[in-house]
């Protein structure tokens, strides 16, 4: 156990508000105004995780913090306790339910480990998902960058191999049975990835579920790693979003196509030492 002055967990406290903030205040300005992102929004409507909860910092498994009235008020029971001069976490702070949920995100942790990584599939998820004009989500935002026949030729042409269920569902229904892996709710873990660009920017889910018991350093990792992850994603969408600054990655073509995966590999590799740091910290709560 290292403990933690109050200098030093104050200074940590606020380098962490600072590094989350430059996203958490956008979203805020944002929605002030009634404004949308098509890019950034997705990070706190499809991931159910407040601004205020990613702002708020908790130290990690292996520290506490110095006793003091700053921190009591901060670190509060039940999931904090006082003892011999340190606020630790208290060893009753997880229910046998909240115990179980957590054995399960690790286990699809290292599911996901343990399988092959694929690296083309080249985001023809976005593609597919306004497959014949179906619920182009973003046009009021963002124009397509192409004739919607040209987008249906390639997805209609190229090998859909989506991975994810939560990109799967969200197909136009006549994109559907074009993917090459059978898809379904009760088995939306077997088919999970390392390669697969949803199943890293995931890390952000598994990390906060697992909060505050991580800690907010890898929790903020794993956030800045979806944040890059979501940005190419829709980079290689066929929606056109040069005015918000974000040059295509132009999967329609054979050099946008190794562009991607360039992309993808590299951030894969990141997800990799994210998704150990998780299983090895889970470990700790679930025997």
């Amino acid at each position: 156990m290292t403990v933690l002055s109050t200098a030093e967990w104050q200074v940590r406290s606020a380098s962490h508000l600072a590094r989350v903030q430059r996203h958490t205040q956008p979203r805020r300005e944002r929605r002030s105004r009634g404004a949308v992102h098509p890019v950034y929004d997705f990070l706190f409507q499809y991931y159910s995780y407040s601004a205020g909860k990613l702002e708020a910092w908790h130290p990690s498994p292996h520290e506490g913090v110095e006793d003091s009235p700053a921190a009591r008020a901060r670190f509060c029971a039940p999931l904090y306790e006082a003892h011999a001069g340190v606020v630790r976490r208290s060893a009753h702070a997880l229910s046998r339910a909240e115990r179980e949920t957590l054995r399960q995100v690790r286990q699809v942790l290292c599911d996901t480990r343990e399988r092959a990584a694929n690296f083309g599939c080249y985001g023809l998820h976005e593609w597919a998902m306004v497959y014949g004009g179906h619920d182009v989500r973003h046009a009021g935002i963002a124009p397509l960058r192409l004739p919607q026949e040209q987008i249906d030729a390639l997805v209609s042409q190229r090998p859909v191999a989506c991975s994810h269920f939560d990109a799967f569902r969200f197909f136009a229904p006549a994109a559907k049975p074009l993917n090459r892996l059978p898809l379904a709710w009760a088995t939306r873990y077997d088919a999970e990835q390392p390669g697969c660009i949803h199943a890293n920017m995931d890390l952000y889910r598994w990390a906060y579920t697992a909060m505050p018991h991580i800690g907010s350093d890898l929790l903020a990792d794993c956030f800045e790693l979806a944040v890059e992850l979501r940005e190419l994603d829709m980079r290689a969408s066929p929606y056109d979003l040069r005015a918000l600054g974000f040059a295509p990655v132009c999967i329609e073509t054979p050099e946008g196509r190794e562009e991607y995966q360039r992309h993808q590999r590299a951030l894969s590799a990141r997800a990799a030492v994210l998704r150990d740091a998780l299983i090895d910290t889970l470990s700790g709560f679930t025997l």
